[in-house]
């Protein structure tokens, strides 16, 4: 038994101490927003914030984890996806299949929560989670918006 703090409340994770984060929020607590892409930290889709840091979730085990660090997912990024990023993305239309959108939103959201006003340069540096679709220019727009938005 583990237990993880995810998106503020404390679940004891009943699963194999080696199980990749992923695969515990996923299947044991139910929240399946966190995509599986690569299973080898590469492509992103997995992206979470642990203690406000994005971090790739398919690679590393529940086991390194302690109780009070805070683990968000997409779900527990905003109640009721108000977050800049969120209405973004849908303003600008930004996904095509979607399948990896979660995680560019949580990468795209660490960048902002350390950097409100990124240029054009830190972005295209920070966001390293790779679209299929190809959808990159629209990200990279909704980044620049909610960065306007939430700047004061």
């Amino acid at each position: 038994m583990v237990k993880l703090t995810i998106n503020g409340a404390l679940r004891e994770i009943d699963a194999d101490p080696d199980t990749p984060l992923l695969w515990a929020i996923r299947e044991q607590v139910g929240l399946t927003g966190t995509k599986y892409g690569c299973g080898v930290a590469q492509c992103g889709a997995c992206t979470v914030h642990v203690d406000g840091v994005a971090l790739r979730s398919c690679s590393i085990p529940i086991s390194a984890f302690k109780p009070e660090q805070k683990i968000v997912t997409i779900e527990g990024l905003s109640p009721d996806s108000s977050h800049p990023l969120q209405k973004a993305w849908l303003d600008l239309d930004v996904p095509q299949c979607g399948y990896c959108q979660s995680g560019q939103i949580m990468a795209a959201a660490a960048l902002l929560a350390a950097n409100p006003k990124p240029t054009d340069e830190q972005i295209k540096a920070e966001m390293t989670n790779i679209c299929r679709c190809g959808t990159y220019n629209r990200i990279h727009a909704a980044i620049k918006q909610a960065s306007n938005g939430m700047a004061g």
